[in-house]
């Protein structure tokens, strides 16, 4: 499974990371994809999927005509679907919803874009369902939309100095947001605030000449997993750490695949004092394809998963008592879930535990998101913390 690595679809507005095959909202009711039909499977039309019954079931949105391949849809907590359109520079937003035999359709209006620039993301779905927003990233600086959930369409919200992609809710409410911002060729990320006018303030910075993305983040643990560059020069590497912790972030060996791309997924919500036992989903794309990986802070290794047949990859979510939901489409079932139940925790009991126990991260004693040689070292590194704390995050998120 670590042979020659495959490149699999990216996007832009996550980092680069690869695509997910669906989005599913963020308390786990609905999901929406872009679905084939017609002779051949040439024509794409949105499909909501509702996860939250006995059974899933799906409900095709067709509209007047078929959508484009790269239309973006997103669930909304209420049933109904965003569609994002892209016609003669336009940004065109709309919510789908089922009329009886048809579809019908709310325009919810347009944002302009310069056409020379990388366009505009819808970012991942909001805590509570009730919004929607996207990042227009321009050569200097990154305008946030409301794209969705206000009173008179598509609103614009804040422009963040600097170049910005990705997008992690940090709490239920749906009011901070951390993103990944470029400036001075280097990439941080930063928290904005929603209830204060787009207030930007420092979230993650290992080392001053180092790239740190932020991947994921479980608002009832602080868990966070993190992507930087800080131990491997030009490399990055998954690491984690927690929200107000003055702990280093970790980068455990075992999450290093060679010639693999892994990319985390879901992270086990209700583990609100164990961060280290969280379940944590992780893609893994290698040369002969995708499949799941299982891991734990408090775990030296990843349980690998063969991915289910038709999983919609890289789409997926936790239940709070460890049962891993992988929404999946084949010709026999086009709607279904596979449900795997995640091994029991074992080894460390808290973070301390959990970091102490760790692998050794290759790099010089000292260095930024090191841990210390296994042999004595004349001079042991000190633990370098990472400045969450400099957002106004612990009594959101680390209650």
């Amino acid at each position: 499974m670590t042979a020659c690595a495959i490149e699999p679809s990216a996007d832009p507005g996550n980092g680069g990371g690869p695509r997910a095959g669906c989005s599913i909202t963020a308390e786990g009711a609905y999901a929406a994809r872009l679905a084939r039909s017609g002779k051949g499977g040439d024509a794409w039309f949105p499909e909501r999927w509702t996860l939250d019954g006995p059974e899933p079931y799906a409900v095709p949105l067709p509209g007047n005509q078929p959508e484009e391949p790269g239309t973006e849809v997103q669930p909304m907590g209420d049933g109904r679907v965003l569609v994002h359109r892209v016609a003669a520079g336009r940004h065109v937003f709309a919510l789908l919803y089922p009329t009886g035999p048809g579809t019908g359709e709310l325009p919810l209006g347009a944002v302009e874009c310069p056409a020379d620039g990388p366009g505009l993301r819808l970012l991942p779905p909001v805590p509570g369902g009730e919004r929607a927003y996207a990042l227009a990233a321009g050569p200097r600086s990154t305008v946030l939309w409301q794209v969705a959930g206000g009173a008179f369409g598509p609103e614009r919200v804040a422009e963040i100095p600097g170049r910005c992609a990705g997008g992690v809710w940090l709490d239920r409410t749906g009011r901070m947001l951390a993103v990944d911002r470029e400036t001075g060729g280097r990439v941080k990320a930063v928290v904005v605030d929603l209830e204060r006018g787009g207030e930007v303030s420092p979230l993650l910075q290992i080392a001053a000449d180092s790239d740190d993305r932020l991947l994921l983040a479980d608002p009832d643990s602080g868990l966070v997993l993190i992507g930087s560059d800080a131990p491997s020069p030009g490399r990055e590497r998954l690491g984690w750490g927690v929200l107000g912790s003055t702990l280093p972030v970790r980068f455990p060996e075992c999450l290093r695949l060679p010639e693999c791309v892994v990319t985390p997924f879901a992270v086990q919500p209700g583990q609100v004092l164990t961060p280290e036992r969280c379940a944590v989903a992780l893609r893994v794309d290698g040369a002969f394809g995708s499949w799941v990986g299982v891991w734990r802070p408090a775990e030296r290794h990843v349980r690998h998963l063969p991915a289910p047949e038709g999983w919609l990859t890289g789409a997926g979510l936790w239940t709070p008592d460890g049962e891993l939901r992988l929404p999946c489409s084949t010709p026999q079932s086009p709607c279904g879930v596979a449900r795997l139940a995640a091994p029991e925790a074992e080894g460390a009991t808290d973070v301390q535990d959990a970091a102490d126990a760790e692998e050794s991260t290759p790099g010089e004693p000292g260095e930024p998101g090191a841990t210390d040689p296994p042999t004595p070292a004349p001079a042991p590194a000190q633990p370098r913390p990472v400045p969450l704390q400099q957002a106004p995050l612990a009594r959101l998120v680390t209650k």
